[in-house]
């Protein structure tokens, strides 16, 4: 039994004997032609010695199954992911692996060769830290990736899914401005995401939209984290003039500015409004309930997995990028400005 473990090879155990990437191994299994002849004739002599055989697919072509890749799983927003995804794929018979990388524990290497030998019928990636090497060695791969929410502007070679976010951050701002408020502080999200960028826009669109001025003091860094939240909203409270009503980018950040609030000894909505987005569930639990803009992440989920389940009909996507609109759901938390 040690002895098969021993000579078993992976497309890893092949890239790293031939000097070259898990992209250009799959690249020349699959027959693809970008590989310099020296390289293609190296790689499919290390092939050949070592009889490696990938996992063969279904008679029908198709393998069946579908990645789910996260960069963390440890909040409500992956849940609601996992739930979208798993029930388009369960209606239509089809696996779904779910895994998380987490920096130093998986390395890059090992998660592209688990990626490979699967041959899935596609990816789909919710880990919002994708750059563009990474990109590129997926599309190296041959196997369809979607992107929730992506990282900056899409690559065009890879599909996305995403949400109104602009639109969805105006009319958040503009229900607080309608409620009298003028001095409204805002928590942003990573600003290498496309959303955060797209909420702080439709944020400052709206003040100004409303005549108000787009003031820089009451913008506040963020990362989309409860303990982010609440330091940006301990910051922003603490100015000379505080807002009256804060946005926060996500439900996890306004969830911290709470705390934040409660810190101070005020109380949401008396003293200060407080808007979030996502609507995860949690939002309609907490007292006050959450005002926050309703992003449809299940369903940008299992959209996801429907447009991965026609591409291995077609063996194309439709469209690049799909955008599904946001609503603003109002609660207990805001009110007229006091």
């Amino acid at each position: 039994m040690a002895e098969a473990k021993k000579d078993r090879v992976t497309i890893s155990d092949i890239a790293r004997e031939a000097g070259v990437s898990v992209p250009t191994v799959s690249k020349v299994l699959n027959g693809r032609p970008e590989v310099a002849a020296r390289t293609r004739e190296r790689v499919e002599k290390l092939i050949t010695r070592h009889n490696y055989s990938r996992r063969a697919n279904h008679g029908s072509g198709r393998a069946g199954l579908i990645d789910l890749v996260f960069h963390t799983l440890d909040n409500e927003w992956a849940l609601e992911i996992v739930r979208g995804v798993e029930g388009v794929t369960h209606d239509a018979g089809v696996g779904m692996v779910v895994s998380a990388v987490h920096d130093g524990r998986t390395t890059e290497r090992a998660w592209l060769d688990n990626l490979t030998a699967r041959r899935s019928d596609g990816i789909i990636l919710a880990v919002t830290e994708l750059g563009p090497r990474h990109a590129e060695q997926l599309h190296g791969l041959g196997v369809p990736v979607i992107i929730i929410d992506s990282l900056g502007q899409p690559d065009q070679r890879v599909a996305s899914v995403g949400a109104t976010n602009w639109s969805g951050a105006r009319s958040a701002v503009e229900h607080l401005v309608e409620l009298g408020h003028e001095r409204i502080g805002f928590i942003g999200g990573p600003p290498q995401l496309q959303c955060s960028v797209a909420r702080l826009d439709g944020y400052r669109s709206a003040l100004m939209s409303a005549g108000i001025a787009v003031t820089d003091e009451l913008i506040a860094d963020g990362d989309f984290t409860l303990d982010r939240g609440q330091q940006a909203a301990a910051d922003l409270l603490s100015l000379p003039d505080p807002p009256s009503a804060l946005f926060a980018a996500n439900d996890l950040q306004a969830l911290g500015a709470y705390r934040a609030v409660d810190q101070r000894g005020l109380r949401i909505p008396e003293d200060i409004s407080v808007v979030g987005f996502d609507n995860v569930p949690m939002a309609q639990w907490i007292s006050p309930a959450l005002t926050t803009v309703d992003q449809p992440v299940a369903t940008m989920a299992a959209e996801a997995a429907r447009v991965l389940l026609r591409h291995a009909e077609t063996g194309r996507f439709e469209t690049n990028r799909v955008e599904l609109a946001t609503d603003l759901v109002i609660r207990a938390s805001t009110g007229p400005r006091a």
